[in-house]
């Protein structure tokens, strides 16, 4: 039998109806200038803020320990199997396509998007043929998870779902290890004395397309490039089914895409999409906005002649004739031969993957590392509470948390509606000052006024076989259910991609939020609910899986010392994966990962902070193991 619920129906639009009208508010705030001065005073700075919100920064004097593994001879170009080192001990696997001749020759990095054999795919490698037939010498690489890159090598895994995202409890971010990635890419293309370093190109579809983007807005060594099917709007991306490589944490709190584009100015740019795209995201219509909106810099630089878009009546991909349109672009502006038109194509041989591959499958070197191997020995290397030899400064470390979770200002509390009872629950919707809603059933206390608020991640029913709500109900206390922002009866409809709360966590992170900080404001709100409108002397906060981090942080952030339970609920947020696969749905959702919460302390921490008794119900680690110690 399930619990009752407060409205006669679900009220599951609202969420994402506030989340695009936040958007579409930043959208029109976020203009560009049109004056050459106004805009490079911004330039520096706006650059500097996406450096902050990726977590990561490239080390330009590393040594990028080129290593070579394999050699192909082709008609009129060679390709070589290549790997080389981006951080300390992080090494990148890529092909390198050498023109025949003397040189030196222009250069192209060729960025791949969301196909499974990353650089190896013949719509990925077919960029590489070409471009050496047309005198380029072109850098193909395999972005972080992707490719040769990935869990098991020879085996090929989406990077952007449960693994990416763990990047962020590091600090770090995927979007911002493939920038650094894609910067040393061209400090090898530089390095090479048959490469001109001041004829440096780059291009990529979809999610290369979105790398391309960002590397040509953050390095000025880009002269040319040609991000396709990948440019829309930010604005768009909320609640749209993007991947986590794609995001910036708080990114739309600072810019929208058309600054992303304007960044490269004066340097060239031709965006291609195209007519039979699925991505709401990649929409031409969304592209367009942006273009107009960029292309001010570009006008007030001189350089409006540098911006550039066609679009395509294709679907989703990195087609023949989109090939040809980056040839011509690349002829003006690298070579400085035509006229920017298409240029026909000269016929190419693909090759089976095998032959391109860095390594024999499954014989990798250790040096290239999965996204699992690296944030596990990351992870490790934060210390844990019991092993730290200074308390910490508790004011200030709840102080991090609560910058952390974003949560923000409280909410305010509008109105209590009452509905009439139901199977013996009282049914209330906490209407807030802000127009949240959120439902909550009570079961009266039989004796003293304690009672337990408790919430589950996908709504109150999903508490009915844990033994919190079974203790919960059997103490004579009164209970509460809520349901979290954007679960239950005010699920968000919008996730894709296989992975519970994808694009609703996504949404939050660019808006400057996170999703467990929404819950925690959740539980804030109804610990004074309790108190002030029901007469709640005691309450203990509850919560099953991730939304027991929820009241966890919720207790801390309260200094009412308030008692937690937490049933299925991570011990850590340090990464662990027995299956070492990212295959599937895992046992919690996205609305697990907080950007930088390995560095604040972890789990451990929170509960020393709580200063109230915190109790654990079949611990688990980070991928739902349970925890056997």
């Amino acid at each position: 039998m399930n619990l009752p619920n407060v409205w006669s129906e679900p009220f599951s639009g609202y969420v994402t109806s506030a989340l695009k009208n936040e958007a579409s508010r930043l959208f029109q705030i976020h203009q560009l200038p049109c004056g050459a001065e106004e805009w490079k005073s911004q330039r520096a700075q706006l650059r500097e803020k996406i450096w902050q919100s990726l977590g990561v920064r490239p080390d330009r004097d590393l040594d990028l320990d080129y290593r070579e593994t394999g050699s192909i001879r082709m008609d009129g170009y060679a390709i070589k199997n290549i790997y080389y080192q981006s951080r300390k001990d992080f090494y990148v696997t890529g092909n390198l396509y050498i023109p025949d001749g003397e040189g030196p020759f222009p250069g192209v990095l060729s960025m791949h998007g969301h196909w499974a054999q990353g650089r190896l795919a013949e719509r990925v490698q077919s960029r590489g043929h070409t471009l050496a037939k047309n005198g380029y010498v072109c850098l193909a690489v395999d972005s972080f998870g992707s490719g040769e890159r990935g869990t098991t090598h020879g085996q090929y895994e989406y990077h952007g779902g449960m693994l990416g995202a763990s990047l962020m409890n590091l600090g770090e971010t995927l979007m911002g290890i493939q920038l650094v990635d894609n910067m040393r890419a061209i400090d090898l293309l530089c390095a090479l004395d048959f490469v001109r370093p001041d004829k440096i190109g780059a291009t990529g579809a979809s999610g290369g397309g979105n790398q391309t983007m960002w590397l040509a807005a953050m390095d000025d060594r880009v002269a040319a490039s040609v991000p396709v099917a990948s440019v829309g709007t930010f604005e768009s991306y909320i609640v749209g089914s993007n991947c986590v490589c794609e995001t910036l944490p708080e990114g739309l709190t600072f810019m929208e895409e058309s600054a992303a584009i304007a960044l490269a100015a004066p340097n060239a740019v031709k965006i291609c999409s195209c007519l039979g795209e699925i991505y709401g995201a990649f929409m031409p219509a969304e592209m367009l906005r942006t273009f107009a909106e960029a292309r001010k810099v570009f006008q007030s630089l001189g350089a409006d002649g540098k911006l550039s878009y066609q679009v395509f009546n294709r679907p989703h991909g990195y087609w023949p004739e989109i090939r040809e349109a980056m040839l011509g672009w690349f002829d003006l502006h690298l070579r400085g031969i035509g006229h920017g038109d298409p240029k026909a194509e000269t016929p190419f041989q693909c090759l089976p993957e095998r032959d391109l591959m860095v390594f024999s499958e499954g014989r990798r070197d250790e040096n290239v590392v999965s996204i699992p191997e690296y944030c596990r020995k990351m992870g490790e290397r934060f210390p844990k509470q019991s092993e730290s030899s200074t308390p910490p400064d508790k004011t200030q470390k709840v102080i991090e948390l609560a910058t952390i979770l974003k949560t923000g200002e409280a909410l305010e509390l509008k109105e209590l509606h009452q509905y009439s009872p139901c199977g013996g629950w009282n049914r209330f919707a906490a209407e807030t000052m802000c127009g949240r809603m959120i439902p909550l059933i009570v079961k009266s206390p039989s004796a003293s006024q304690h009672y337990f608020l408790i919430a589950g991640t996908s709504g109150k029913n999903d508490l009915l076989a844990t033994e919190l709500l079974a203790e919960a109900l059997g103490s004579g206390a009164g209970v509460a259910i809520i349901d979290l922002w954007g679960t239950g009866e005010t699920e968000s409809l919008d996730d894709s991609c296989g992975y519970v709360f994808h694009n609703l966590s996504r949404s939050c992170l660019w808006l400057g939020r996170t999703l467990i900080g929404e819950w925690v404001r959740d539980f804030s709100l109804a610990t004074a609910l309790l108190k002030d409108c029901l007469q709640a002397e005691t309450i203990t906060l509850g919560g099953h899986k991730e939304a027991g981090l929820a009241a966890l942080f919720a207790s801390v952030l309260s200094g009412q010392k308030l008692p937690v339970v937490l049933e299925d609920s991570p011990r850590s947020f340090v990464f662990h994966d027995q299956k070492a696969r990212d295959l599937g749905p895992s046992f919690y959702s996205m609305a697990l990962h907080l950007p930088g919460i390995l560095p604040w302390g972890d789990v451990s921490l929170a509960a020393s902070l709580a200063g109230a008794s915190v109790r654990f119900i079949a611990p688990r680690l980070s991928d739902g193991t349970i925890a056997l110690t």
